[in-house]
Formats: C-alpha cells, sequence, structure tokens
C-alpha cells in the first residue's frame, strides 16, 4: 500500500464522514433552511473530499478532468438550487 493510497483512503474516509453529518443535519435540525444549509455545506465539502481521493487513482488524466468537472457542475448547481429552494421557503411559497 502506497502513501498515495492511504491519501485516498483517508479523504474518502473524511468524504463519507461529511455525507453523513449532512445526513444527520438534514434529519434533526428543525426548519427547512437550516436543513437546506446542512446539507448544502457538507454534501459540498464531502464531494470535494472525495473527488480529490480519487485524483490519486485515476489513470488518465482525462480521468482526473472529468471528476473536477463534476465537482465543478455540482458546486453550481447545488448554490443555484439552494438558493431558489431558499427563496421560495423564505416566500412561503415552497411549490412554485
Amino acid at each position: 500500500m502506497s502513501v498515495l493510497d492511504l491519501y485516498s483512503y483517508l479523504l474518502i474516509g473524511l468524504g463519507v464522514l461529511f455525507f453523513c453529518t449532512g445526513t444527520l443535519g438534514l434529519l434533526r435540525f428543525p426548519d427547512a433552511l437550516s436543513r437546506l444549509h446542512a446539507l448544502a455545506k457538507a454534501d459540498n465539502l464531502a464531494l470535494g473530499l472525495v473527488v480529490l481521493g480519487l485524483l490519486p487513482q485515476a489513470s488518465w488524466p482525462l480521468g482526473a478532468m472529468k471528476l473536477l468537472a463534476v465537482w465543478l457542475f455540482a458546486l453550481l448547481a447545488s448554490t443555484t438550487v439552494g438558493q431558489l429552494v431558499g427563496e421560495a421557503i423564505r416566500r412561503g411559497d415552497p411549490f412554485r
């Protein structure tokens, strides 16, 4: 087992831990905005840690670029959707 393997295991494990804490926040927080905040922050960090853990395992640079592109698109999508859902909740019209 190399140092890169240990690095990958550590970062992927931390990413899974953050996914679990985000899910716990979803289940435990009292209102929708707190839940949304917990999921947006924890899931973005968790996905980033998992991607950083997978980068050394990518066999080609194109695979690493695809992983980074997925992370970037997920960051953009979660930010946009979080803003839209938060605004709908604030207005009191969550189904529009």
